[in-house]
């Protein structure tokens, strides 16, 4: 380990992962780079697009504005991490998938870790608290009426509906 580089410890969607990294990686440099966790995706690079999106401690964070130090000793969750276990689609991935709001699929990580945060904390919220929760993120396809869909049934299914 030199000055440039720090020894960090993250539990990764449930894994303890002992790692390296550079001191000036971010985040999702962290993740894709030194994990090969390559569902987070980055865009801007400067947060205001979401694609970067993963929960930390349950809270969501722009993983393109963290440092991977500075998530030393977190719980991290990413878009590997939503599937069960079987390897199939989570609900609201599922949800995702027959609404037809993936489009291109760039953003759809940070758009699920987000929905994943709103979901955690408000099994059925109205298409309001929908749309709050989703305007920080951006999909350059314009996909929203899906994406909207797609939360809009999940929250319904959450709620036996």
């Amino acid at each position: 380990m030199s000055e440039l580089t720090r020894n960090i410890v993250l539990n990764v969607n449930g894994t303890k992962q002992e790692i390296t990294v550079p001191v000036r990686y971010t985040l999702a440099d962290g993740l894709r780079e030194v994990l090969d966790l390559t569902g987070t995706h980055l865009g801007c690079e400067h947060g205001f697009c979401g694609a970067c999106t993963v929960l930390v401690d349950g809270r969501s964070v722009r993983s393109c504005l963290m440092l991977a130090v500075q998530a030393d000793g977190c719980s991290v969750l990413t878009i590997e991490g939503l599937a069960n276990a079987d390897g199939s689609l989570s609900p609201l991935q599922q949800a995702f998938h027959e609404q037809h709001g993936l489009q291109c699929g760039f953003c759809t990580p940070g758009f699920l870790m987000t929905a994943t945060e709103l979901f955690s904390g408000n099994s059925n919220p109205t298409e309001e608290e929908i749309k709050e929760a989703l305007s920080g993120n951006i999909c350059r396809c314009t996909g929203y009426q899906g994406i909207l869909e797609a939360m809009k049934q999940a929250a319904l299914q959450s709620s036996g509906g």
